[in-house]
């Protein structure tokens, strides 16, 4: 992976505390998968940057090599590569999806 794609991965990681790597955006979603993961978070209520995998086509596939996971959406919490959309919607359907929130400090709507 080039440098800079990671350069530009870890910044958006590092910048916001609740980060998702999705196929369109968080208002328009180019995907189902990204769109549930999405709509999830929407639920919880919590500030969250979505990166649309599609506007670059490296950052598409160097997300992949980064986390060294297969798909995209792909969900980071504080820095910390939580899982695509099985894994996320299975942590939510238990709570605990909003419990790692809540222990990570992540300020929820108001």
């Amino acid at each position: 992976m080039d440098t800079n794609i990671k350069q530009i991965i870890e910044n958006e990681i590092n910048s916001n505390e609740v980060c998702l790597f999705m196929k369109g955006t968080p208002d328009a979603p180019q995907c189902g998968f990204s769109m549930a993961v999405s709509n999830m978070l929407k639920i919880l209520e919590v500030n969250f940057k979505g990166v649309n995998v599609l506007e670059n086509q490296e950052i598409r596939q160097g997300i992949k090599e980064f986390s060294e996971w297969p798909t995209i959406p792909q969900l980071y919490i504080k820095k910390e590569f939580v899982g695509g959309c099985d894994i996320v919607k299975e942590m939510y359907e238990s709570g605990e999806l909003k419990k790692i929130l809540e222990n990570k400090g992540i300020n929820f709507k108001k």
